[in-house]
């Protein structure tokens, strides 16, 4: 739970298990968005990679 939304809901007015629960989902949803950024930095260097073993074959090949 991000502490600093919570309290920010309630100085809003919201409810406290509603501020609870909104406060609970986004730090779940920060949680997956950092995993995914995670995934996609392993693809970046993954297709890197691959690129430059396709090049350095292909310079092989027709050189």
């Amino acid at each position: 739970m991000i502490a600093e939304v919570y309290d920010a809901l309630l100085s809003a007015g919201a409810d406290d298990e509603k501020a609870r629960a909104a406060a609970k989902a986004i730090a779940e949803y920060n949680r997956d968005i950092s995993e995914l950024r995670s995934n996609l930095a392993l693809l970046k260097w993954m297709v890197g990679f691959n690129l430059a073993f396709t090049m350095a074959i292909l310079w092989k090949v027709f050189s």
